[in-house]
């Protein structure tokens, strides 16, 4: 069940590969997570050392929140994947001009999983293009619903 999409990351990259990573959580997080109050817009996947993290990802606070805790809401947050996933990305990352780009916040067996996209920045023209063709397919499908009738 998908928590939270990042649909500005396909507007702005080519997404040429996939991974799903666990992310490292606290108490508060999930049960803000649970009642939707998560956003990755203006997330990112940052590099530091040989690990993964997950910057600028928006997680409010319950009202309900404990009163012995002090929520951050956008704490950089850890991933968790495979070492040999992470090796191959931070090489694809450093050396072919690669980004890494969180896609989506989705439950897995009653945890949390972020599914991030090995990425490519798209030109000007690129993002002209995708929504000139997302713009023809809309009014292709329209025209097909006017036809039925």
């Amino acid at each position: 069940m998908t928590i939270a999409d990042n649909k500005k990351a396909f507007f702005d990259y080519f997404i040429e590969d996939r991974y799903e990573a666990g992310i490292v959580l606290e108490g508060w997080e999930v049960k803000a997570i649970r009642d939707n109050k998560v956003q990755i817009k203006e997330a990112y996947v940052t590099i530091k050392g040989d690990e993964l993290y997950l910057f600028g990802a928006h997680i409010s606070a319950l009202p309900t929140a404990s009163t012995h805790i002090t929520p951050d809401m956008v704490r950089t947050r850890k991933l968790l994947l495979h070492r040999e996933q992470i090796d191959k990305l931070i090489g694809k990352v450093t050396r072919a001009g690669y980004t890494l780009v969180p896609l989506n916040l989705h439950f897995k067996g009653g945890r949390v999983k972020c599914e991030i996209g090995l990425a490519k920045g798209k030109k000007q023209h690129d993002k002209r293009a995708t929504e000139k063709d997302r713009d023809n397919k809309r009014e292709v499908q329209q025209a097909m619903k006017v036809h039925k009738r």
